[in-house]
């Protein structure tokens, strides 16, 4: 489980850094095994830094993260949904708005389950990785303005009808 982890988290932090939200020396790979050793390294200085925890202190800090981020992910969803209704998608989910509340209604009840019975110490570290990750984004958005960091070319744009890079786009109308 861990390795599958380490490795997941390796190749996430390769593609941000192929996606240019990250810097480019994040998308190294290693000659022989055209793996991305440098990303490797930074998720393992992370593995260790936070081997101070109680092993159930781990899972639970990594269940409510992801808990957080599905419900992110919902809450986009149904935004999007309200917002941009004739934005062109591989796949549409063929429900009313209120079938879709109801639909995400119910993990998410889960989800926010797992989030109150978490504890001080696991809220408190999930709050702390967050902020951190937030000064993170920062940080880079600062290092790619005033180019302090060499970053890929490939970007993402946070407004959907201005990145038709993919194919996908708003659909006038």
């Amino acid at each position: 489980m861990f390795e599958a982890q380490m490795s997941s988290g390796a190749f996430q932090l390769l593609g941000m850094a192929d996606l240019g939200l990250l810097p480019a020396v994040f998308s190294r790979r290693a000659a022989r095994t055209d793996t991305p050793w440098v990303a490797i390294a930074v998720s393992t200085v992370v593995t260790i830094a936070v081997s101070f925890l109680r092993f159930d202190d781990v899972v639970a800090t990594a269940n409510f993260l992801y808990s957080l981020g599905t419900m992110l992910e919902f809450a986009s969803f149904l935004s999007l949904r309200v917002k941009h209704p004739t934005m062109k998608r591989p796949y549409r989910v063929p429900l009313p708005l209120p079938a879709l509340v109801a639909m995400c209604a119910v993990p998410s009840s889960f989800l926010a389950y797992v989030c109150v019975v978490a504890g001080w110490r696991v809220s408190a570290l999930a709050a702390g990785l967050t902020m951190l990750g937030v000064g993170w984004h920062c940080v880079m958005r600062v290092c790619k303005a005033k180019k302090l960091l060499t970053f890929n070319n490939n970007t993402v744009s946070a407004d959907p009808r201005r990145d038709t890079a993919d194919g996908y786009h708003l659909v006038s109308g």
